[in-house]
């Protein structure tokens, strides 16, 4: 059983999110359902962040208490003058929409924020927070692994959430995953479906990608071949990797969900799996996407 060590990523709950999402935001009466579904499954963990809308608010509405929720700050404003005011008040906001006291984590949507002036005031408040007991484990979002030697070095962080899939392999060929759980930091994984684009079908890939269509038709090459439905292979491939503690996936709807979670059930395990990674920023990052 691996469906514990999936994290419901929230996003979807306050904001159309994701390549491949037709239908928008998650209605209310579905998000309860997903979450109902999350609790039924053993599945502890929830993904947000006070830039997803309304997420935080829609979770609160529910009820978070019997799960581990995770949130992230957004980046700290130029303006700022106390930054450690700045991140006390912003937990204390996200903690009324979410009905919750505590947070389970609480990460830096710009994970540079650690390393810029604001530095040693973050960090401060941080430690404060944990020490209140507000917050359990403090940490970074990140986009690369490029932005953690200047911080993991530094700074005693608990967790890291970072993108992992088959084509963006980067945390593992880097030696930073290991890394982390030899350094006892707990790492969460997120786009596992790289947005949505290893689910989609080659029709559909928007055109913007052509410049990857030799790795992209080896992935689907592989999908024909192997007789492997998308997801079980993308989904697989992190739940395969031990350092790993979660795996964040959002889904649309909780027929999604339910497919999610039969799949992490029965991952699989070890596998061979395609040589489509890349180190291609503008292809692994999706921030970078121009789908014009």
């Amino acid at each position: 059983m691996s469906a514990n060590r999936l994290a419901l990523g929230t996003a979807q709950f306050g904001q159309p999110y994701g390549i491949a999402n037709t239908s928008g935001q998650v209605p209310r009466e579905m998000a309860e359902s997903i979450l109902e579904m999350a609790q039924f499954a053993g599945i502890d963990t929830l993904d947000t962040a006070v830039a997803y809308g309304t997420s935080e608010s829609c979770l609160g509405e529910f009820g978070v208490r019997d799960f581990k929720v995770v949130t992230k700050l957004p980046p700290i404003p130029a303006e700022c003058g106390n930054a450690l005011v700045w991140v006390t008040q912003r937990v204390q906001e996200s903690c009324q929409r979410l009905g919750a006291d505590t947070l389970y984590g609480l990460l830096l949507h710009r994970s540079e924020d650690l390393a810029g002036p604001h530095e040693r005031a973050i960090a401060d408040a941080f430690s404060i927070l944990k020490r209140k007991g507000v917050v359990q484990k403090t940490g970074i979002s990140i986009y690369s692994p490029d932005e953690l030697e200047k911080i993991v070095s530094v700074h005693p962080i608990d967790l890291v959430q970072a993108p992992l899939n088959l084509v963006d392999r980067r945390l593992v060929a880097t030696g930073w995953l290991q890394r982390l759980h030899d350094a006892g930091i707990e790492v969460h994984t997120r786009s596992a479906f790289l947005q949505g684009l290893l689910l989609m079908a080659p029709e559909r890939v928007p055109g913007s990608f052509s410049r990857w269509s030799e790795l992209l038709r080896c992935w689907h090459d592989f999908l024909r071949e192997s007789r492997l439905a998308p997801g079980l292979a993308c989904l697989s491939y992190p739940l395969s990797l031990s350092q790993v503690s979660r795996v964040v996936v959002g889904v649309d709807n909780a027929e999604q969900f339910a497919e999610l979670i039969a799949i992490a059930d029965n991952p699989l395990m070890p596998f061979e799996w395609p040589n489509v990674d890349s180190f291609d920023e503008d292809l692994v990052n999706p921030s970078k996407w121009s789908l014009n």
